[in-house]
């Protein structure tokens, strides 16, 4: 089989795969199939899912000559990405209690006390 119908093969594949990924999720969510924990570790697992067919079906990762240049700059990029994220996210909790009116942030300390922190 010669490369351009293997690759027009891998295209048509990913593209299948992503299309199943993305309606099991908007099945997941709209049918309310899981309880709500369940449901957003699902959708997690398949976004990740997702970004794996992206990485490997369009962006032929693994198939080039120096692979670990590709893999060392995705992990950098994760890195990155984590770091930007949950950094945002950190922020905006800290925000979130430095902001509070005062007798908000009370209950607030009352009741985390309620839960042991």
């Amino acid at each position: 089989m010669d490369n351009d119908k293997r690759t027009l093969i891998n295209y048509v594949i990913g593209f299948i795969l992503s299309l199943l990924l993305t309606g099991t999720a908007y099945l997941a969510v709209t049918n309310q199939l899981f309880a709500s924990g369940t449901l957003i570790a699902v959708i997690i697992g398949l976004a990740i899912a997702q970004v794996l067919v992206q990485l490997f079906f369009f962006l032929h990762l693994g198939h080039e000559t120096k692979p670990r240049w590709k893999l060392v700059t995705l992990l950098f990029m994760l890195v990155v990405l984590f770091i930007l994220v949950f950094g945002s996210l950190w922020i905006m909790q800290n925000l979130d209690y430095n902001m509070m009116p005062k007798h908000d942030v009370e209950e607030y300390m009352i009741e985390q006390n309620k839960k042991g922190f």
